[in-house]
């Protein structure tokens, strides 16, 4: 049986014994508390933050968007960058199974480093509700934005508390390159209608993220395969974690352009299908009256 005494003894024992030393005095990095106590708050501020703004006004905050937007474009680009020198380009990391390297060597930092920054990042992110609620884009605060925005910065304070490196620089390079597509992307959204005709491109966002999370979930499933020493329980708990992100992104690609698309071509069909009944009985009483004046003749 499991006693309070116990779990707190074992929860001691893995914050001593079973993190990384190196990032463990790093901000917010001591304990999970303040990690969970933010994602709390962020949740009491979204649904009481929709209850306070539903009988005001939505804000105009274009040019706040407009530097926020742009701020997480360069965030996500110096992230990536990172990335890329710790890993992508680094001919001694291995790109299809990476152990962990907790020495205090400068690429291994480098790349702990870049984790917590991604890490940090998830949770300035928390914004991006923050604005919905404020300019009251209720039906953009969805179960899916919801729950990606709350369980990431979680699910990264573990990777860099305990894992920040090795196969952790997959999801995150790929993730932060995503992020500099669709921060630009919200960047020319706010600044007004007369950008629509450059943002052509929404639809395939959503299927680049889909991209995203089956080249992670096939990856990750690999690296267990091979086992090369990074701990396989971090990789299963992803491969879990990816899986509720493919079928709630598959849900949203379905519901918002394959379904919407069918309900308009649908549509158009019995718009057309209309004119054409209405037009042939048109036709049918110009020539009926066409008609009786040529027998009146």
């Amino acid at each position: 049986m499991w006693s309070v005494t116990r779990v707190y003894h074992e929860y001691n024992w893995i914050m001593k014994e079973a993190t990384d030393p190196r990032t463990s005095g790093w901000l917010l990095m001591s304990s999970p508390l303040p990690t969970v106590s933010l994602v709390i708050l962020y949740l009491i501020l979204v649904i009481q933050g929709q209850r306070w703004m539903r009988d005001r006004k939505a804000l105009e905050i274009k040019n706040g968007l407009m530097i926020y937007n742009l701020c997480l474009v360069l965030l996500n680009a110096y992230i990536f960058y990172e990335f890329l020198m710790t890993s992508w380009l680094n001919p001694a990391f291995n790109k299809w199974c990476q152990s962990m390297d907790y020495s205090t060597d400068a690429l291994p930092v480098r790349l702990a480093n870049v984790c917590w920054w991604f890490y940090f990042s998830k949770i300035i992110e928390f914004m991006d509700t923050f604005f919905f609620v404020l300019r009251k884009k209720n039906r953009q605060i969805s179960f899916l934005h919801v729950y990606h925005h709350s369980t990431m910065p979680l699910l990264w304070w573990i990777g860099v508390k305990f894992v920040p490196g090795g196969e952790s620089y997959l999801s995150g390079s790929i993730n932060s390159f995503i992020h500099i597509l669709m921060y630009s992307y919200y960047f020319l959204a706010a600044m007004g209608p007369q950008m629509q005709k450059f943002l052509w491109w929404k639809q395939y966002m959503t299927a680049l993220q889909l991209v995203q999370f089956w080249w992670i979930f096939g990856h990750t499933a690999y690296s267990i395969y091979l086992s090369c020493g990074y701990p396989n329980g971090y990789n299963w708990a992803l491969v879990c974690y990816v899986m509720s992100h493919i079928f709630l992104f598959t849900n949203f690609y379905y519901q918002t352009y394959t379904k919407k698309a069918k309900s308009m071509k649908t549509k158009a069909r019995k718009d057309g299908a209309s004119r054409k009944v209405v037009t042939d009985a048109h036709n049918g009483i110009s020539n009926g009256h066409m008609n009786s004046e040529h027998e009146e003749k």
